[in-house]
């Protein structure tokens, strides 16, 4: 199976006024990035900064959103913030790609219309499908689930893969989706993922896929434009 070259970094910003790409080096503590873009979202709206897409790794972390039920929780095996984003629980850690999405929703991005938020998260989900598929990997939505799923025909089951959770502020995103890379699966079992009980996570290792973080990286950068270019 072919994947996309590793890379140390994306490319940067391509010449039509894409977002800036940032990619955070070691495990950013959940806190800090709450408070980085807390702060980027403010110059974003103030005008002092461009856009940005920032690729981060967590150390273990279960983060809950605005519409999380305590027995989500199963148990609180590593440290447990509050997220103030959209959704329920979620877990990130090494080897989960958590990308944060900042972007002015007062103009349009591509696919997605100006001020239109479901669009803007039904880009995001056609954004993972699209880097998904660069490593010959279905990825689709669920009816009443969120998240992309894939089918694993090997094992008889059908998994998610990553997790889409999103706040506005004033018409600017922020958070945004977590891809599973090669995260250790076990640490899931402390929460229900996003209130979907029954079914299971899987990773791009899991699925036979043993990509870097790097390739990883190259694949949502490669799927952007596609999406929310233009």
């Amino acid at each position: 199976m072919t994947h996309p070259p590793a890379t140390a970094a994306p490319p940067p910003p391509s010449p039509r006024g894409g977002p800036e790409w940032r990619i955070a080096e070691g495990l950013t503590p959940y806190p800090e990035a709450l408070a980085a873009m807390q702060a980027r979202v403010a110059a974003i709206q103030a005008g002092t900064a461009p856009e940005q897409v920032w690729l981060v790794e967590h150390p273990p972390t279960y983060t809950a959103g605005t519409s999380a039920p305590p027995e989500g929780l199963v148990e609180a095996r590593f440290p447990v913030f509050q997220a103030g984003r959209g959704g329920q629980w979620t877990y990130h850690g090494p080897g989960q790609r958590t990308a944060y999405v900042m972007l002015d929703l007062a103009r349009p991005h591509g696919a997605a219309p100006a001020r239109d938020v479901r669009a803007y998260v039904h880009g995001l989900e056609d954004w993972l499908i699209g880097a998904l598929d660069r490593f010959n990997i279905r990825g689709e939505r669920r009816e009443g689930r969120v998240g992309i799923w894939v089918v694993d025909r090997a094992r008889g089951t059908e998994d998610k893969i990553a997790a889409i959770g999103v706040r506005v502020t004033r018409w600017v995103s922020w958070h945004g989706v977590a891809l599973n890379v090669d995260p250790d699966l076990g640490h899931f079992g402390g929460i229900v993922p996003c209130g979907v009980a029954g079914h299971g996570v899987t990773s791009l290792h899991r699925l036979g896929i043993p990509a870097s973080m790097a390739e990883a990286d190259a694949a949502l950068h490669a799927a952007w434009d596609r999406v929310f270019g233009g």
